[in-house]
């Protein structure tokens, strides 16, 4: 069986980690789903150099791949004879406890036996079903890790509890170490924690209530504040359409002032010349009877008008009028540019208390400050689940859905809108926005990718922006066993620091601040990211590498 696996991890493409599809082979000899490596060249298409994912041989010009197609008969006939399983049972997958008595692959436990402590396939325990030795044997569920459940010392079935003690031990341990100790049956011990559990989780669902009642009020105050805020920009706007109809109204008198003043002047002034043009043309046509006059020959009629015409002209009794040219108004142009000044100072200085007062009915107060050690960033931590309609294939989901892991194998996971399909990666249930979070990750394996996305990031096809920090729409951490590398719009940055197997993310919505940190005795800072958030963030990540998995901490 073990060259089934091998053959079967030989055949699958490193890109999508699936098994080949129309297969191609380079000359480096790496094999690939032609649609995966055709999709990886594309987006390089722009340099003219080309390379292999995996031992990144470079080609130029682009090669020209065609379907290998003894190797896809090989693929074929894997399909065929190794990964369809018979209909009636299924083989075990990661997260499932496998059968302890099939050889090779081995098939999917439905039962264990706390008796026999070891697990069976449906085939395996129909003896227990028929067989009169094992009637007095417990079968249980299917679970794992049966070792768990006999004593270390005495390789005995753990089924008494030490309240001395707090430990689970076997019957041998009452009559040794824990002799003298108060010890009951694991079942009897149950029962009463049991009912501990429930009044435990009946001051949970009491705090629900009591949260839930906070947010319903907070959301009441914050429509009421909207409303009152509305309210007042209304009002606010009336006020300085008033104020801008009162300036303008002085606008328009001063102006008619001005206007009516300029027509006065002008009026006295026009009268004035109307009077001088009359007497200039009565001085003229006196002037052209006299020379008429000088140049008669006449002597007697020179002599009967000399007297009515040499007469000296009346002396004019018109006012005198000084024209200003200056129609600048100059008096009046000082005048407004001190109410300019003054109403710009005047609204200046009120501008400042009316801003005092605002800020002094905000509904928040300042933020506290950001944390500074593990126990104050402990104070917003967070609930996170991964959620199983995202989750890629090749992904394995276990501990109650908080921890995932890569395997070779794929998953028999439904058909659903938003799994991944193309990059082996997973989102959490949880949109986070509005607040301040805080969750630590454990990683194991040759590497892994941490981080946040908006919910509309591409969960189809091979393009990169499906990837975890590969667009505007998502930012990562990049986790190797010898470096980190922070990811945001395909543009990433080399972090030098030791290799840490749990890292912190602190989420600041409000703030727009994203930061990762390596958890030790001190918290380091690895990364932060500072922008503007608009949409709840979902926690994820990428699984590049078999065996690979990351374990969503509990921190309460």
């Amino acid at each position: 069986m073990a060259s089934n696996l091998w053959s079967e991890d030989q055949f699958s493409c490193s890109v999508c980690l699936e098994l080949l599809k129309d297969p191609v082979t380079t000359s480096c000899g790496h094999s690939y789903c032609m649609g995966c490596i055709k999709n990886y060249w594309d987006q390089t298409d722009h340099t003219g150099v080309y390379s292999c994912p995996q031992c990144r041989e470079t080609f130029t010009p682009r090669p020209d791949l065609r379907r290998n197609t003894m190797l896809a008969e090989v693929v074929e006939e894997l399909k065929k004879t190794v990964l369809n399983p018979p209909p009636a049972q299924s083989y075990a997958g990661s997260g499932d406890v496998s059968c302890d008595f099939c050889t090779g692959r081995k098939f999917k436990a439905v039962k264990s036996c706390l008796t026999c402590l070891a697990s069976y396939c449906e085939t395996h325990v129909k003896p227990h079903y028929e067989g009169a030795a094992f009637k007095r044997h417990k079968l249980i569920n299917a679970i794992g890790n049966l070792e768990q459940k006999l004593c270390a010392e005495h390789q005995k079935v753990l089924e008494v509890f030490c309240r001395t003690d707090q430990t689970c031990i076997c019957l041998l341990c009452t009559q040794d170490e824990h002799k003298s100790h108060d010890t009951v049956s694991a079942k009897k011990e149950r029962s009463g924690k049991q009912k501990q559990l429930g009044e435990t989780q009946r001051e949970i669902q009491q705090r629900i209530q009591e949260r839930m009642k906070e947010v319903e009020e907070m959301k009441q105050a914050v429509k009421s504040l909207k409303r009152s805020a509305q309210r007042e920009i209304k009002k606010t706007t009336k006020i300085f359409s008033d104020l801008s109809r009162s300036i303008e109204k002085i606008r328009t008198e001063v102006i008619e002032l001005i206007g009516a003043n300029e027509k006065a002047a002008v009026n006295q002034a026009e009268g004035r010349m109307k009077k001088l043009e009359q007497e200039i043309a009565e001085l003229r046509r006196r002037n052209a009877a006299l020379k008429q006059l000088s140049e008669t020959e006449d002597d007697i009629h020179f002599l009967q008008n000399f007297q009515s015409l040499c007469a000296p002209p009346e002396a004019g009794d018109l006012p005198s009028v000084t024209v200003n040219t200056d129609i600048s108004f100059g008096a009046v142009r000082k005048a407004l540019s001190e109410l300019k000044d003054h109403i710009e100072d005047f609204c200046k200085g009120e501008l400042v208390k009316i801003t005092t007062t605002v800020n002094e009915v905000a509904v928040y107060s300042l933020q506290a400050p950001e944390p500074r050690n593990r126990a104050e960033f402990l104070k917003y931590s967070c609930q996170l689940i991964l959620d199983p309609n995202t989750v890629h294939r090749n992904l394995c989901l276990s501990e109650g859905n908080r921890k995932v892991t890569c395997r070779r194998e794929t998953q028999r996971y439904p058909t659903h809108p938003e799994r991944f399909e193309s990059y082996p990666q997973v989102l959490c249930r949880e949109g986070l926005s509005g607040t301040r979070c805080y969750w630590e990750i454990e990683w194991s394996g040759r590497g892994a990718v941490i981080g946040v996305t908006y919910k509309g990031i591409r969960r189809k096809g091979g393009d990169r922006s499906c990837i975890l920090g590969f667009k505007d729409k998502s930012w990562s951490l990049e986790c190797s066993d010898s470096s980190y590398s922070a990811w945001h719009n395909n543009n990433h940055t080399a972090i030098t620091a030791p290799c840490s197997p749990r890292i912190g993310v602190y989420l600041d919505f409000n703030a727009g601040m994203l930061s990762f940190y390596d958890v030790s005795d001190t918290m380091t800072l690895l990364h932060r990211f500072q922008t503007t958030f608009t949409e709840p963030l979902y926690p994820g990540f990428w699984l590049r590498y078999y065996d690979s998995s990351v374990t969503i901490c509990q921190l309460n």
